[in-house]
């Protein structure tokens, strides 16, 4: 799942990390902007998978202008272990983060990481963390009433659900039935990659009351029934996408009814119809992320998908290809067009994010060690590369604050 590119490493060690990020910055804004007035600026923060440099350190910061398109150059805002992907509370300053290990605390599991957001600075404070469950968490997420966190593990193949305390802090997960922690079962045919269960991803449906989760290994998208104030998650259903997809990530439409599966495998999305009160998926379209002429996908994968806050538009990334895939999406059926690709002017996009304006999205080279700024034509959907591109190292996370 991770990759280790190479930089001068001399030079950065030279510099130091934060002369690194500011000598290489390109269209950034000088390092005082993150005690900026944030009602022109928005914080950003960077997962990013962590160790010797050019690796990361942690969790980064930033602020973004949505007026200008504009990014200031990242600082350190809390050290880590692999904080690979993150999520925010919905109403409070807090901030959780998944620790990718398989060592957390001496146990063969990772962590999920509860941290408070100083909002003049958005610099973080661990709070506290609790275990994951199994190994290598890769994603979470908090339910809409921010009173639980989920998570899913990768290596583990499993979900956990985590009560959230008022100052922020984080329960560990409950026992009996139902429970806070689920193990996903099965295999599928990729030998090298559904050798078992995989957990990729694991997010609330809009009115919170279940967890979906793509689980790569068997390729399935789960549905868990979830109860955020009692911690609790139970199976509830599961629904198959095509066998070798490997489906990775989801997205939900802001209509609530229809969603979005990205499947790294395949390089495909999947389309589906949400049944909200029963809580069941269905498949209803299978797209390619590359376009037909690309006959050599070697060493390609999918990564992150997104839908457009307007709904009209749905994006997803491409590793190997480094690129952005954009569609247009039919108002009354969710299906989806393909519009064509966008290159990242980087390598390895294993995450984007569009921002709350919907005017800009920001992809993340994982193996260029820097974000990308693009804006998006509202009328049409595609993107444009503004010439700007920050220094993160190693990021493989993007959230808005």
């Amino acid at each position: 799942m991770q990759r280790n590119p190479r930089l001068n490493r001399r030079a950065i060690a030279r510099l130091g990390l934060t002369g690194f990020l500011a000598s290489a910055a390109i269209g950034s804004l000088p390092d005082g902007l993150l005690a900026a007035d944030p009602d022109t600026t928005r914080l950003v923060y960077f997962g990013t998978y962590t160790g010797a440099p050019p690796q990361g350190a942690g969790i980064y910061v930033a602020r973004f202008n949505a007026a200008e398109g504009t990014l200031s150059v990242p600082q350190l805002a809390a050290e880590l272990r692999n904080p690979s992907y993150l999520a925010l509370h919905p109403s409070k300053p807090f901030l959780y983060a998944v620790s990718e290990v398989a060592d957390a605390d001496g146990k063969p599991t990772g962590s999920v990481v509860a941290l408070a957001i100083d909002p003049a600075t958005g610099l973080l404070t661990k709070l506290n963390h609790q275990s994951s469950g199994g190994s290598g968490p890769c994603a979470v997420s908090v339910d809409p009433s921010g009173q639980a966190v989920l998570a899913a593990n990768y290596g583990g193949g499993s979900s956990v659900c985590l009560g959230i305390e008022p100052d922020g802090s984080l329960r560990p997960a409950v026992a009996g039935t139902p429970a806070g922690f689920i193990q996903h079962e099965g295999k599928s045919v990729n030998a090298a990659r559904q050798e078992g269960p995989h957990g990729h991803s694991i997010d609330p449906s809009p009115d919170g009351r279940f967890a979906i989760v793509c689980d790569l290994g068997i390729d399935k998208v789960l549905v868990h029934a979830l109860d955020a104030g009692k911690a609790t998650i139970r199976p509830h259903g599961a629904t198959a996408v095509a066998a070798g997809a490997g489906p990775r990530h989801f997205a939900f439409h802001p209509d609530g009814r229809h969603a979005y599966c990205i499947n790294e495998l395949d390089l495909t999305v999947t389309a589906f119809d949400f049944d909200a009160q029963a809580g069941a998926l269905e498949p209803v379209q299978t797209l390619a992320t590359i376009p037909a002429g690309i006959t050599d996908r070697s060493g390609f994968s999918t990564a992150e998908i997104a839908v457009h806050p307007s709904g009209k538009y749905v994006y997803g990334s491409n590793r190997g290809h480094d690129s952005i895939v954009m569609y247009a999406v039919e108002a009354q059926s969710g299906r989806l067009t393909f519009l064509g690709v966008e290159p990242i002017r980087g390598k390895t996009p294993r995450n984007f994010a569009i921002d709350h304006s919907g005017k800009w999205l920001l992809a993340a080279g994982q193996d260029s060690h820097g974000v990308s700024l693009f804006s998006i034509d509202q009328a049409t959907g595609k993107l444009s590369y503004t010439g700007r591109t920050v220094p993160v190292p190693a990021p493989v996370c993007i959230t808005f604050r």
